[in-house]
């Protein structure tokens, strides 16, 4: 569980580039140290940086035989992807994978020196080797079965009425237990300076809500796994009827996601943003116990909350109130035993692993303890391990040169909206206020956080995991008063990934995608401009997507578009909508161009700035040709690099039906063909493939 930001509508508003491969962290698409030579004014030519570099191209992973126009992926990374085979404990390979996979390793290092170490008891390095020992013990692990979650299996027991429910809800929530609506802190959408609660749907086993009614085969046979799934595990906890419990449990989920926001209306954060005083909620649920609810949840003092989606909570309060307590006590032990199934008994853990990976997504087999045991120490205490990478791996200068290059594309960003034929010079106004006051963060944050209050133990696997998302908890508690801290992160700095926050208008990139082969120090600048700069220029853009647009220069909730201007975004955003929804990987399966769109403006965006960036960077001078290549078609082919990976269907299918980005060839394919420079550097006609004419490409940025 990501303990800083828990609810998946913020993880979606943080606009993070990346895509999973087989575990909870992303495998993304940023940068590096940036050289001299991405500077806007260089003393060096592009010819004598020509001599002195090399193209960065990857020659022999591309596919000349195919058409850049026909299909630009293929032709770039078609060789690899003819060989490439996923390893098997992995639901893809990828550029994004080989990068974490180093970062793991360098991460490994770091904490077996803790684990081996004698260090005093509260120091960092006891609570980062102790955290990992205690994970790795599968012995301990082994003997104690499900004798840790005994405790919230007892207080389930022991619930009588909804009173006592709604107060365990509140309870669940805090430590990471996915109970029908979560309860959270954020930013404050209409005032960023002070923190709000934010209410969000939840308490589903499956991965979605259209995994409860979709259609076929396919989707029945995942019902039937998760129902038989959740009957082997009750077995293996020792709980009683798990035939029954199954259906049950099925069937309350069923339920509740039927009355759940579809993810598409996710993405209006003007919609999501209903503020209720506290007062005022018993209108909302009258047969749920707000007052006990939120003195369990210790803010019973706050002005109100944010309730997310109205409809599903005035439905919910009538699925607890005619749904009996017995049967909330069967789903809450279930949800409890889901949510800690990893931490527990080989056994448990094996069979989570059987269908959340194995059925669901294709993966053949676990990951190796250590890898399992790194990233749950990263999801605790990563803030401690990541300044030991940072001194490790990430030299000073690299970060000053990496805000460097981000200046660079702010200025393309700035220069193209003052071009734009179809915007408002009102609008351009509000838009060109909000780059101004972008925020970048590089590599780590300015203040760590302090772990001192947390304890962990060596042989305590699950109260270590609870007890962390519990001082993460109790935590924001004591700040929600304010001010806000900005110089928090919402990723550590040993994740491959980066992302965009609205309502700070920060743009955040973590020391380790800041490395090869996102940037290549010893490469001609074309192709870190296409691969790095594309990634710059994608979290900028998600400033001004369907959802960070909504946004303004100060994370202010609020309207700053003419009536004109909004209506032309929104006819632009249609047509690439239209686009992305004719892509299906599958006969009967196709990208949700409507939920993928914040992450396709991005793309389009970040491609067609970065274009622009180069071509400053070039400061009048001629783009060298490096091994037959031009600087813009290196440009696009940097671009198309970054995004070399395949991916099994089962993952693939997943990803289509839970993640707001498209599938990688996408990403590739469906930016390029909108891009009018495409079509002169690779000689594109309407024979080629990705062929769109003129008027149908789509210029949003």
């Amino acid at each position: 569980m990501n303990k800083l930001i828990a609810v998946s509508a913020f993880a979606l508003l943080l606009g993070a580039c990346g895509q999973k491969d087989a575990e909870p962290v992303a495998a993304a698409q940023v940068p590096a140290e940036a050289p001299d030579t991405v500077a806007m004014v260089d003393e060096h030519s592009p010819e004598q940086e020509a001599a002195e570099q090399r193209s960065g191209l990857i020659l022999e992973y591309m596919d000349t035989k195919v058409r850049p126009g026909d299909d630009f992926n293929a032709f770039v990374s078609g060789t690899w992807m003819a060989t490439a085979v996923i390893p098997p404990d992995r639901a893809s390979d990828s550029v994004g994978l080989m990068v974490h996979e180093q970062s793991q390793a360098n991460v490994k290092v770091i904490i077996e020196e803790a684990a081996a170490g004698d260090f005093a008891q509260g120091t960092d390095e006891q609570k980062v080797g102790d955290f990992y020992k205690s994970y790795m013990n599968m012995e301990t692990r082994n003997e104690l079965g499900t004798k840790p979650l005994a405790a919230e299996f007892s207080a389930i027991d022991t619930l009588e009425d909804r009173k006592q429910l709604a107060i365990y809800f509140a309870d669940a929530n805090k430590i990471g237990v996915g109970v029908p609506f979560s309860l959270n802190q954020y930013v404050d959408f209409k005032d960023p300076n002070t923190y709000m609660m934010y209410a969000y749907q939840g308490g589903l086993g499956l991965p979605d809500r259209e995994y409860y009614f979709e259609e076929g085969e396919k989707a029945e046979g995942i019902r039937q796994a998760y129902v038989a799934h959740i009957e082997k595990m009750f077995g293996l906890a020792g709980l009683p009827d798990g035939a029954a419990a199954a259906q049950t449990i099925m069937a309350l989920e069923t339920r509740m996601a039927a009355e759940q926001m579809k993810k598409e209306q996710t993405r209006d954060m003007v919609a999501l943003y209903n503020k209720i005083p506290l007062a005022e909620l018993p209108a909302l649920m009258p047969n749920f116990d707000w007052d006990d609810y939120l003195k369990a949840a210790v803010i019973s003092d706050i002005d109100g909350l944010v309730v997310m989606q109205l409809d599903y909570m005035r439905a919910l309060d009538g699925i607890i109130q005619d749904t009996s307590v017995d049967v909330w006590k069967t789903y809450l032990k279930w949800a409890v035993l889901n949510a800690n199934a990893p931490l527990l008994s080989a056994a448990i853990d094996d069979q989570n692993f059987d269908f959340y990976s194995r059925t669901l997504q294709g993966i053949e087999q676990q990951l190796p303890p250590w890898k399992r045991a790194v990233a749950a120490v990263d999801g605790n205490v990563g803030e401690v391990v990541g300044k030991v990478y940072v001194a490790r791996h990430f030299p000073p200068e690299a970060k000053a040169a990496m805000l460097e290059l981000v200046n660079n594309l702010i200025k393309a960003y700035e220069i193209s909206i003052k071009e734009l034929a179809w915007m408002s010079d009102a609008t351009k106004v509000e838009a060109l206020d909000k780059l101004s006051k972008f925020t970048p963060k590089i590599g780590y944050p300015d203040n760590w956080k302090d772990y001192s209050a947390l304890e962990i133990r060596e042989d305590d696997l699950v109260g270590n995991s609870h007890r962390s998302a519990l001082f993460v908890y109790e935590e924001h508690a004591k700040r929600q008063a304010g001010p806000v801290d900005r110089s928090e992160w919402g990723m550590t700095p040993q994740t491959v990934n980066a992302y965009y926050n609205p309502p700070l208008n920060e743009i955040v990139f973590p020391a380790a995608i800041l490395q090869p082969p996102f940037f290549d120090l010893n490469a001609e600048a074309a192709v870190n401009y296409g691969s790095i700069g594309a990634v710059i220029g994608h979290e900028i853009g998600h400033g001004f997507d369907d959802a960070g647009s909504t946004f303004d220069g100060d994370g202010v909730l609020r309207n700053w578009w003419t009536d004109e201007d909004k209506a032309e975004f929104k006819k632009r955003t249609a047509k690439l909508v239209e686009q992305y929804s004719q892509f299906k990987p599958f006969d009967d399966l196709a990208v949700n161009g409507e939920y993928t769109l914040g992450e396709n403006i991005g793309d389009l965006g970040g491609l067609s700035i970065a274009l622009k960036a180069y071509h400053l960077s070039l400061n009048g001078q001629p783009a060298p040709v490096l091994d037959g290549y031009t600087g813009d078609q290196r440009v696009f082919i940097g671009y198309a690099q970054g995004w070399r990976g395949i991916t099994r269907d089962e993952a693939l299918r997943q990803q289509i039906a839970t993640d707001p980005h498209s599938p990688r060839q996408y990403r590739v394919n469906g930016v390029v063909r909108n891009v009018p420079e495409f079509y002169e550097a690779f000689d594109v006609t309407e024979t080629d493939a990705l062929y769109v004419p003129a008027e149908e490409r789509v210029k949003i940025w």
